[in-house]
């Protein structure tokens, strides 16, 4: 297992193969993550504790659900999305393994993609 710190939490990699990867997201209340999408990374996300805002869509179009512990939901590659923590949260991501496909089109800590 491996813990990576991140300005809005940290996740724990917990499982990395060549066809899917397991994290845990801790995500610090009244953070964010980037509003990012992938080309070809596909996730699924369970709320495990806390509340979040989850934004998604196209360019022009996004969308806001509150999800709360045990909610999920599915980003297939190109979905336009970002969680934001109302409070702590524990996330657990599940993926196909393109750690590095991301691509973010605005942060709150100054990072590019």
């Amino acid at each position: 297992m491996r813990k990576i710190e991140k300005p809005w939490g940290y996740e724990l990699l917990f499982a990395k193969t060549d066809s899917y990867v397991g994290k845990v997201l801790y995500i610090k209340a009244h953070h964010r993550l980037s509003l990012q999408y992938h080309k070809v990374k596909e996730e699924t996300i369970l709320l495990w504790s806390g509340k979040m805002r989850f934004i998604y869509g196209k360019e022009g179009n996004f969308k806001e659900k509150i999800l709360n512990s045990g909610d999920s939901f599915h980003i297939p590659p190109g979905l336009i999305h970002r969680m934001a923590a109302i409070e702590d949260c524990v996330v657990f991501e599940v993926s196909t393994p393109h750690l590095e496909d991301v691509v973010r089109l605005e942060d709150d800590y100054g990072r590019n993609s």
